[in-house]
């Protein structure tokens, strides 16, 4: 896809500029001649930074007040303006709504100026609209965008907030382990110092306590450098789609990616189908909201095969990394001719399990959380009272 700057002519003669996202000059050509307009000129534009795609709690209130402006009668450029002037509305977001709005006043459908804002809005809603704007039922298909969003931001804050507690263990351990190395175990060192030979599980303690305490910076720039090379590793392709691989086959979580997984692709795909959008089309769109690129590539073969005439049950078969309750369902909604019901049925279904997932993946994360931090604190203590008991020894020894 490539955006053109273009100058047109309506049939009533009166010329109008914009810009367009289309895959060449000729898709600009018709989009133009189905809005009743003639394109005079067009020149390519190098698209400029991406912007980063709004979340789904923005998409949602962008939608909700959409839809229930539109359905109040209110005129499509006058919701607009009262969007980009809401007071909860951060600059970022008020800048795109503007851009917007000025297009449509120059003519450009809402899908289409929707599209040029370089990827605030995903290709799904931008589909969506511009299947309402032909159908002419924008209000609910905004309703319906609304509530598909919301239940996305729900599942996310549920993923968040399910892990918070176990991040919380994690700092503690950090902060236990660098307490009692940095503050508490050099007091003991003079003593341990007079000893002939300290215990294996001591010396390590130790080993570990000089080297926070007499270079510590270089394990606070090793720890970055850690970091930085792990994301770098994940923007190669190859490496990023052999971890999201090893995501959906980790024991306890990998379970809980696949039914998230499979949960966003049935919401997705029930939102498309329903509103008209030809099935292949809809795959296409409907994988990249899955978040894995494992299961994303496996598509390359799987619409081919859809769109030669088998059944997309069986097509979603071929998939390793979905939950197979998916294909089930979708089989039975191709037998009884009732795909649409099916689907949606499928999607609420799955987001219900993907809350169960997170459920019990919390009650395994934390105890584990506790193990950790257990064997850690016994570890030190361990180690600590072991070398006491060894100097009492031998000063015992020599009186």
């Amino acid at each position: 896809m490539a955006q053109y700057k273009y100058k047109a002519r309506t049939l009533e003669g009166k010329v109008i500029k914009g810009i367009m996202t289309v895959a060449d000059d000729t898709e600009l050509q018709q989009k133009l001649h189905e809005q009743d307009a003639f394109l005079l000129s067009a020149k390519a534009v190098k698209s400029s930074k991406g912007m980063r795609q709004f979340k789904p709690k923005v998409l949602a209130d962008f939608s909700r007040q959409m839809g229930t402006l539109i359905a109040s009668g209110v005129t499509l450029v006058r919701a607009l303006n009262i969007m980009a002037n809401g007071e909860s509305v951060k600059p970022k977001e008020r800048g795109v709504y503007e851009d917007i709005l000025r297009q449509i006043r120059q003519g450009i459908a809402l899908s289409d100026a929707m599209e040029a804002q370089n990827g605030a809005f995903p290709p799904l809603m931008i589909y969506m609209y511009r299947s309402a704007e032909t159908s002419g039922n924008l209000d609910k298909v905004s309703m319906q965008m609304a509530e598909h969003y919301e239940k996305s931001h729900k599942l996310n804050a549920k993923i968040s907030s399910s892990m918070t507690y176990p991040k919380i263990l994690g700092v503690m351990v950090v902060a236990v382990v660098l307490i009692l190395t940095k503050f508490v175990l050099p007091q003991f060192a003079e003593l341990f110092a007079q000893m002939d030979e300290l215990p294996l599980s001591t010396r390590i303690l130790m080993g570990f306590s000089d080297l926070l305490q007499e270079h510590w910076i270089l394990v606070l720039i090793a720890v970055i450098l850690l970091v930085v090379g792990v994301r770098a590793l994940m923007l190669i392709p190859k490496v990023r789609m052999k971890w999201h691989r090893f995501k959906l086959w980790v024991p306890l979580f990998g379970k809980l990616q696949k039914t998230i997984c499979t949960s966003r692709f049935a919401r997705t795909l029930s939102s498309l189908y329903s509103a008209g959008i030809p099935i292949v089309s809809a795959l296409q769109i409907a994988r990249k909201t899955i978040g894995n690129d494992y299961i994303d590539a496996q598509f390359d073969q799987v619409i081919p095969f859809v769109r030669a005439g088998n059944n997309l049950s069986d097509g979603l078969d071929l998939i390793d990394g979905f939950v197979r309750k998916l294909s089930d369902s979708i089989r039975v909604g191709e037998e009884t001719g009732s795909l649409d019901s099916m689907l949606s049925f499928t999607a609420d279904s799955m987001e219900y399990d993907a809350d169960m997932a997170i459920s019990k993946m919390v009650s395994y994360v934390e105890p584990i959380m506790l193990l950790i931090m257990g064997v850690v604190v016994a570890f030190v203590m361990v180690s600590v009272f072991s070398a006491l008991y060894g100097s009492y020894d031998s000063i015992a020894g020599m009186s």
